[in-house]
């Protein structure tokens, strides 16, 4: 099968990316299961989050296999491999402190130059790599990198038009809006377990409570960030890798560029 852009490292076929905005769908639906969730008038437990728990790791490990299926030769495999253990390794620098998350620049600029499909691959196995590294596995890390996965390949379905300045600009900007988007997505995942699940009618509670209308849950779930993970966490994620895009951007990108020339994953016309 043809793929979309045969000068990315992990082309995305017409079926892969059907199977990727399958997966999405099904992924953003089991993290916002707390603000649509209305259980039956007899319903005595909250069995979702659980059934999700192990449904998330079989849609990553479902659009990982189709990617790969697409054309992961070994030198996209080798680039990959490269990539996330230097994510592996520089995560625990930062990570826990006022939120400063450096994994996100590399996985933005090598999403931005080896496209959409390598993006995601790389927020999964970089995530996945650091979690091993620093004993984070848990119930949180298919959410985690799917998220991050999300990261990647939105840098990589930026305009290819951007350049120089524009191009920097942009990134910095995304980065900012992706620290904040992966904030509010993993605070989704672990919102009903932090303050656990209202009783129907506790108007002063931040917690969620089942059957109450949307935007209702929606102004408790962000009333919830604002007092948690906001300031503390995602805006020092945002600061950190938007600084680090506008200092270390170019020079990184020209670096993910050349070798990218020389594996053949791009054409002088593309940089």
């Amino acid at each position: 099968m043809t793929s979309l852009r045969s000068s990315e490292a992990v082309p995305v076929t017409l079926r892969s990316a059907l199977v990727l905005a399958a997966a999405s769908v099904a992924g953003l639906l089991m993290l916002l299961w707390p603000l649509i969730f209305a259980p039956a008038p007899d319903q005595t437990r909250v069995d979702q989050p659980f059934i999700f728990m192990v449904l998330m790791p079989v849609v990553v490990l479902v659009v990982i296999a189709e990617l790969s299926e697409g054309g992961l030769d070994s030198k996209a495999l080798a680039m990959l491999g490269v990539l996330s253990a230097i994510n592996a390794a520089v995560r625990p620098l930062g990570a826990g402190v006022a939120g400063v998350e450096p994994i996100f620049f590399l996985l933005i600029l090598g999403g931005r130059v080896f496209g959409p499909g390598f993006g995601f691959v790389l927020g999964c196995t970089s995530l996945f790599a650091s979690a091993l590294l620093t004993s984070g596995v848990g119930p949180w890390l298919p959410f985690q990198m799917l998220c991050a996965a999300w990261v990647g390949m939105g840098a990589g379905l930026l305009p290819r038009r951007l350049t120089g300045r524009s191009e920097i600009a942009a990134l910095a900007v995304y980065a900012v809006v992706a620290a904040f988007a992966y904030g509010l997505l993993m605070n989704l995942s672990s919102w009903p377990f932090t303050l656990g699940i209202a009783i129907p009618g506790a108007e002063d509670s931040l917690a969620m409570v089942p059957g109450d209308p949307v935007l209702e849950n929606l102004q408790r779930f962000l009333v919830f960030t604002l007092l948690t993970s906001f300031w503390g966490w995602d805006l020092g994620r945002a600061i950190t890798n938007c600084l680090l895009v506008l200092a270390l951007g170019p020079a990184v990108l020209a670096t993910l560029r050349r070798a990218a020339r020389r594996a053949r994953f791009l054409s002088k016309e593309s940089t």
